[in-house]
């Protein structure tokens, strides 16, 4: 085993990142435990003069005479389903946490006050593993939106949808075909982190739709770049693989909206596989020619 002390702290944040990227998100127990006191009554327990225990009618009895010995006197900590039925809990089941959505949703007029209502929103479990909550940033006035797929690690942390590597590698796609986040509507389909970066499931997806799709409504954007496979999946409701969905021209509908949308691949794939970058470059000179077309981009 590699001791601490034998790594450079390069290292040690690397390994660091490492953990948070794979879900593991807290070191420390919720509650201080004294793990010194902790020792010291297990070496008690273990004393030779200790070894009796009062008998039923009062009298010592030496262990070993089909006696229990006495269990350490250690610190009490909560069993673990405990320690998460302490924490906040969705209080109703996913049916009716739909509806809920959706009503949320439907009662915001703006996206300030759709904002505050998915920050308060208490109805999916995924809110309740994440740091933040990732909603919509940018120019809502552009007409042009780009939809992720779900908060990652970095996104979580800074609470800014694509951050990290994956982000950088967005900016530079975006300022390829002349555009940047100050002039996009830049969201993501679900606004929490799943932990450990799993696939959200078919019930959180649906408590979420409801966010995203009044998301879309309130912007009323002209056209729509969606990134990567969830993503694609999610509102052209199919099955393929990005490869399969992406570089085609769909319509999606929010609420009386019907808007043009095209696929490509996340900046998390192309950094997984460079050699996908000239398919991506190939969507996004399709988004560019569609934005002029649209005067939403000059020539």
């Amino acid at each position: 085993m590699i001791s601490a002390n034998d790594l450079s702290p390069a290292e040690l944040a690397a390994l660091l990142h490492f953990h948070a990227d794979a879900g593991v998100e807290w070191l420390l127990e919720e509650e201080a435990i004294d793990r010194f006191a902790e020792f010291e009554a297990m070496k008690a327990a273990r004393r030779p003069a200790a070894q009796t225990q009062p008998s039923a009618a009062g009298e010592r009895t030496p262990l070993g005479e089909n006696r229990t010995p006495p269990r350490p006197a250690t610190a009490v900590r909560p069993a673990p389903a405990e320690r998460a039925a302490s924490g906040p809990q969705p209080a109703i089941p996913d049916g009716e946490a739909v509806q809920q959505a959706r009503f949320v949703a439907e009662s915001a007029r703006s996206l300030a006050e759709l904002k505050t209502a998915i920050e308060a929103f208490n109805g999916c479990n995924l809110k309740h593993s994440a740091r933040s909550t990732i909603f919509a940033s940018g120019d809502a006035e552009s007409g042009i939106m780009v939809i992720g797929s779900a908060p990652g690690a970095e996104d979580d942390r800074e609470g800014v949808p694509f951050s990290g590597k994956s982000g950088q590698l967005f900016d530079k796609m975006l300022a390829a075909i002349g555009l940047t986040r100050s002039v996009i509507l830049l969201t993501q389909v679900i606004p929490w982190r799943p932990p450990g970066n799993r696939a959200p499931s078919a019930a959180e997806m649906d408590i979420c739709r409801p966010f995203i799709e009044r998301q879309i409504a309130l912007a009323q954007p002209k056209a729509i770049l969606l990134l990567g496979n969830f993503s694609a999946r999610f509102f052209f409701g199919e099955n393929d693989t990005i490869h399969g969905l992406r570089g085609r021209w769909k319509e999606i509908a929010a609420a009386d909206c019907v808007i043009p949308a095209i696929a490509s691949l996340h900046p998390q794939d192309l950094l997984t596989a460079p050699v996908n970058k000239r398919l991506a470059w190939n969507d996004l000179l399709a988004f560019q020619a569609k934005l002029k077309s649209l005067s939403l981009l000059r020539n």
